[in-house]
């Protein structure tokens, strides 16, 4: 049987662009849409490299239990020794921010501080607790910054868990976290292939903290159209000759955690100060932001699966 990747994924619009890169690159690969499922234990796993795509928002697509059907089918592929790229240990993090900033913290990288809740009283509690005039929710389990929400108070956090519009995260646990007052309403995400620095891309946070970079999340046409006189600022930019301490840090902290594709996200606050939020490891990329800058994560992406796979062959 020829070796092929293996792509595992609950998300079909958020594999279009990489399987269209390793069929431009002529490599052999195979679609794991993982949602129900089976994994035979008492068989092996065919030859090839894997590569997981799972996601922490699986649940908003209808796949809630995708996350633990693909920890059954890494925990499988791990133990017969074959390559996993965002194996085991990276979907653990993929699916907890509470395990991503005890990692980061780990790797000596600053993150909000952060209390964890669960149960209305205790999200209260947690917002006394954290003792900020400005704060935020958002869900342990999330992805494309679900359940984050702002507060100035206390009152308004109550009138919000108490009301129709409180949604819990689908792992039960909510997050109370400080409020990073940013100079300037941005963002940075810093893209990763083989646990190395791709490029980073500035994410415009004026219309909120939905930040998905992924073109199937998009609402609208984030460009003006053609021939306006007025050209609005683009939500995704990449940013040309980004260099700074932190990416030696957060490629040893990949390295630490056995993460080799992610976005990780980081603010600034008014001092410069970088606080990291969020891991992504199942990163997407947003083609407008590439196109300009002429930097292509998915192409990088597939020629790391593939040269994976040419040493796979010649090992085998």
């Amino acid at each position: 049987m020829t070796e092929k990747i293996y792509v595992i994924h609950e998300n079909e619009e958020w594999t279009t662009h990489l399987f269209k890169r390793l069929e431009e690159l002529g490599l052999p690969y195979e679609d794991w849409f993982i949602d129900e499922g089976l994994v035979d234990l008492n068989e092996e796993p065919p030859e090839g490299v894997f590569y997981s795509r799972m996601s922490a928002s699986s649940h908003t697509r209808g796949h809630r239990f995708a996350p633990e059907m693909a920890d059954s089918l890494l925990a499988w592929l791990e133990h017969h020794g074959r390559t996993v790229f965002n194996g085991s240990r990276a979907l653990r993090l993929e699916v907890s921010k509470v395990n991503q900033y005890m990692a980061l913290n780990a790797a000596g990288i600053r993150t909000p501080k952060t209390i964890a809740a669960n149960g209305k009283e205790q999200i209260l509690r947690a917002a006394e607790k954290i003792d900020a005039g400005s704060f935020i929710t958002k869900h342990n389990r999330a992805g494309k910054g679900l359940g984050v929400r702002l507060f100035h108070s206390i009152e308004a956090l109550r009138e919000y868990v108490d009301g129709d519009e409180f949604d819990p995260s689908i792992d039960g646990i909510t997050l109370i976290q400080e409020y990073i007052q940013a100079p300037e309403p941005f963002i940075t995400r810093c893209e990763f292939v083989g646990g190395k620095f791709v490029y980073a891309v500035q994410v415009d946070t004026s219309e909120g903290f939905e930040l998905c970079p992924a073109d199937a999340c998009r609402i609208d046409d984030l460009f003006c159209p053609v021939g306006e006189e007025v050209e609005e600022k683009p939500k995704f930019q990449v940013v040309e000759g980004f260099d700074d301490p932190i990416i030696a840090k957060y490629e040893e902290f990949l390295r630490q955690n056995q993460i080799d594709v992610a976005g990780i996200e980081f603010i600034r606050n008014e001092a410069g100060e970088i606080y990291t939020y969020d891991v992504n490891t199942n990163t997407n990329y947003n083609a407008d932001a590439e196109a300009v800058a002429g930097k292509y994560g998915m192409l990088e992406l597939a020629k790391y699966l593939g040269k994976a796979l040419k040493e796979e062959k010649v090992t085998v």
